[in-house]
C-alpha cells in the first residue's frame, strides 16, 4: 500500500474524474495520506482467531412474520389500470 509520500493525487483525481486546484490537491493528498496511515495501523492488529463478519453486531431476522392475508379482489386491483381486458392490465407494447 503506498504511503502518503507515494500517493499520486493526479492519478486518483483522474480516476474520479475530478478537476482539482493545487490547493485541493495538497489538501486531499494530506487527507488521503492520513487515511492510508490509519489503514496501515489497522493492518498491524492481530486478528487470528477472529471470524470474518459482515456486521459489527449480531443481525437477527428483521422481517415481520409471514402471515397469509386476503389479497385484493380483481376489481380492486384493476381499479386504477389505464386499460384492461379480460381481467388483465393492458399496457403498450415495448418490444418488437
Amino acid at each position: 500500500m503506498p504511503g502518503a509520500d507515494e500517493l499520486d493525487i493526479d492519478h486518483v483525481a483522474a480516476l474520479a474524474r475530478l478537476a482539482l486546484t493545487p490547493e485541493e490537491k495538497s489538501n486531499f493528498s494530506r487527507q488521503l495520506g492520513g487515511v492510508l496511515q490509519h489503514i496501515e495501523q489497522l493492518r498491524k492488529v492481530d486478528v487470528t482467531g477472529v471470524e470474518p463478519t459482515a456486521h459489527a453486531f449480531p443481525v437477527v431476522n428483521v422481517w415481520a412474520d409471514d402471515v397469509a392475508r386476503p389479497g385484493l379482489t380483481t376489481a380492486a386491483a384493476l381499479r386504477n389500470a389505464p386499460a384492461q381486458r379480460q381481467n388483465l392490465v393492458v399496457v403498450p407494447k415495448v418490444v418488437e
